[in-house]
Formats: C-alpha cells, sequence, structure tokens
C-alpha cells in the first residue's frame, strides 16, 4: 500500500485505546460544518461482503443516472480508493488540503474518523445525492453511525470476527450490526440463521421496516448471475439490487451485476499459470473461498495476528497441498510458526513469497493468494507490475 509524508501522518492516527463509537467522528463532522446533512447516505454493513455489495451499489446507482460518492475500506493500494467521487478515486490534492487542516484542528481524532469526515467534506462540496458508506466494524459502535441522513441500511451478512470490540458471541455481534436501523428507514438483509432472528428482534424493537429474500423474494431476485467470481457474490448482488429497487434505481441492475471489484476472487494470468487474488481475512470469508476455489496447486497466505489465523486457515487446508506462507503486515501472525504446524515453506517478505509460490505452481497450475487485503494489495501491485512488463 502507498501513501506518503501526509498520509503517513494520517496513518499514524491510531485510537490508542479510547473508545469506539459515533461520538467523536459526530464531533469533528460539526467542526466542519456539518457536510454530511448535504447528501443521503446508504449504510453497508456486515461482517464480510461489504465492499463487493459496495461496488455494485456504486455502479448501479452510477447507471441509474445518480451523482454518487463511494466510501469504503481499507484500501489496497493507494489511499484515495476509500473515498470515490462518480466512480473516480479523490483527487490526492483534496487529501493534503484536508490533512493540513487537521494537523491544525483535529491534530488528537483517529484515523477512521478523519476518513470518514475527509469523505463527507468532498461528497458535500461535489453535490454527491447518495453516498454509499461502508462500516468499518460493527453498526450501531461504528464511526458511520454518526451520519445524519440516512435512506437505507444494507446488511451482508453476520460471522465471528472483531469479536474483542463486538462481542465474543454471534448474537452480540449480530445485535451491533443490527442496532443500524433507524426508525422507518428500511433495513435489507441477506442474513440467515441466528443472526436473522436477532435482526428480527432489533428492527422490531426500532420500528425500522425489515426486507429479506425470505420476506421479500422477488426484490431479492437475481436475474443473472454477476460477473464477481464466487457463489458468495451472488448473495452480495441479491443484496445490492434489492436495496436499487427498493429505493427506485432499478434501471441500474444490469450495471451493478457487471460490477468488478479488485482481489475479489480476481483472476491474474502469468505466463501458462493462473493466480487467484482474493482478500478473504476471517474464517466465514475463507470457507466461502474455499467453496468457490474446491483445488489449486500453492496456496499463499498470510494473516494479521490480531485476527483468528488457525480457523481462518482452516478452511484452505484442503484446498492446496503446497503452501507458502508470509507476512502481509505488522503485527502479522509469524509465517515460520505456520510453516512449521502446516506444513510449507515461510518467506516473511511478500515479494520473495509471491515469486517463490509462483516457481512451486506447475504450469498449467493455479496459485491461490489469500488472507489479508493488506496482502493482496502488496500482491496486486506486484501482479500488474509483471504482466505490464514486456
Amino acid at each position: 500500500m502507498t501513501g506518503g509524508p501526509d498520509h503517513d501522518w494520517l496513518f499514524s492516527r491510531t485510537r490508542a485505546g479510547r473508545a469506539r463509537g459515533p461520538g467523536a467522528a459526530r464531533a469533528l463532522l460539526d467542526r466542519l460544518g456539518a457536510p454530511d446533512r448535504h447528501f443521503t447516505a446508504l449504510r453497508v454493513v456486515g461482517t464480510n461482503g461489504k465492499g463487493s455489495t459496495c461496488a455494485m451499489l456504486e455502479a448501479g446507482l452510477l447507471a441509474a443516472g445518480v451523482r454518487v460518492g463511494r466510501f469504503t475500506s481499507p484500501h489496497l493500494t493507494r489511499y484515495e480508493e476509500r473515498i470515490r467521487l462518480q466512480g473516480h478515486d479523490l483527487d490526492p490534492a483534496r487529501t493534503a488540503d484536508f490533512i493540513a487542516w487537521a494537523k491544525e484542528h483535529a491534530p488528537d481524532a483517529a484515523f477512521f474518523d478523519l476518513t470518514l469526515a475527509l469523505a463527507c467534506l468532498a461528497f458535500a462540496r461535489e453535490g454527491v445525492e447518495l453516498a454509499v458508506m461502508e462500516a468499518g466494524v460493527g453498526g450501531v459502535s461504528d464511526a458511520t453511525q454518526a451520519l445524519s441522513t440516512v435512506c437505507a441500511v444494507a446488511l451482508t451478512n453476520v460471522a465471528l470476527d472483531h469479536t474483542a470490540t463486538l462481542g465474543p458471541t454471534l448474537r452480540e455481534i449480530a445485535r451491533d450490526k443490527a442496532l443500524a436501523a433507524r426508525p422507518g428507514v428500511p433495513l435489507l438483509t441477506t442474513a440467515t440463521g441466528e443472526a436473522l432472528e436477532v435482526v428480527r428482534e432489533v428492527t422490531a424493537e426500532i420500528g425500522a421496516p425489515l426486507f429479506t429474500p425470505g420476506t421479500h423474494p422477488a426484490l431479492f431476485a437475481l436475474p443473472r448471475p454477476p460477473r464477481l467470481a464466487g457463489a458468495h457474490q451472488h448473495a452480495n448482488a441479491a443484496l445490492a439490487l434489492a436495496t436499487l429497487r427498493l429505493l427506485g434505481h432499478g434501471a441500474g441492475v444490469d450495471a451493478a451485476l457487471d460490477a468488478t471489484h479488485p482481489a475479489r476472487l480476481e483472476r491474474f494470468e502469468v505466463g501458462a499459470k493462473t493466480v487467484l487474488l482474493d482478500g478473504a481475512h476471517n474464517p466465514h470469508a475463507t470457507g466461502a473461498l474455499a467453496a468457490s476455489v474446491p483445488h489449486a496447486d500453492v496456496l499463499l497466505f498470510g494473516n494479521l495476528a490480531r485476527k483468528d489465523t488457525a480457523a481462518t486457515l482452516a478452511p484452505l487446508l484442503a484446498v492446496a497441498p503446497v503452501r507458502v506462507f508470509t507476512a502481509p503486515g505488522d503485527p502479522a501472525t509469524p509465517p515460520h510458526a505456520l510453516a512449521e504446524k502446516y506444513g510449507g515453506e515461510a518467506l516473511p517478505d511478500p515479494q520473495a513469497a509471491l515469486f517463490r509460490a509462483l516457481d512451486l505452481t506447475p504450469p498449467g497450475g493455479t496459485l491461490l493468494i489469500t488472507g489479508s487485503l493488506y496482502l493482496a494489495g502488496t500482491v496486486r501491485v506486484l501482479l500488474v507490475a509483471a504482466l505490464a512488463s514486456p
């Protein structure tokens, strides 16, 4: 992932033990003149699939003639990927101007709150009508809960992740995400099982209309599969299409289904070898990935230490007999420990690990790279460069 001196200052603004929640974000937005009150927000929450759903929503809204902003995280290679205007990444000059302001007026604000504020400021200044806003972690406990004008909440799914922040049980995590609901504001979800039960309870308590494939099958119907690969993308597409239809933007359905999103089972052909790149970074996501890619010749895997690495890796062990482990960021789960426990080679440097994994992949074979969006971002730059070289 790339940045610069200004970006480095921004990345250093960690929460440092401060409580999460929308309060600080709301105060920062108010200090900027409440730019979020100048556009309507469509919140996207859930454990996995948020980025893909946001990409489909953005494509559909653009095709329907809506002036659109998109706020997502994390970025793969450039910070400005997080904030998009009319389908284009934010101009880095805007980031630099905002950082200069923040250094003077909000030096203690957290990174995510600052990025959210920058997005809202850009959307307001550019006359965005509808902004697709991805939650960072959770729902009611996330900074995006501070947004003032929300027309709908789209909840992808719920699984065990960020348990230290959201709670140790699926029910607690589901409740935090479901509490993104607002009175009278529709909540759409493709969640199932216990998570859906919690969502039903919460929306009934709050008075938010609930839309699911079970209650409104026509709304969630897929006329054809989405362009994004993997069976799990069908649920993301169904949620995106239902949201577009409910908001009166059904004209964007075809464009939504044709949307692409990097590092979501993204395919590269390197010589006579196929490389599949995916940002799956928790057990729910790697389980879905393993169902979509039941076999590969080589697995290149790296996971951050704060994740449940054993459970994240487990669904992938049967996928590939040859494994290379690396470090996607700091702190990472030590690759040498993974290689010793699960068999394979350890190369902490992602570039060296990629080249070794490619060497181990036979002609006509498949290399699967996953475990972290940070790893995906680093490796994707290398793959694009390799394909661009003569």
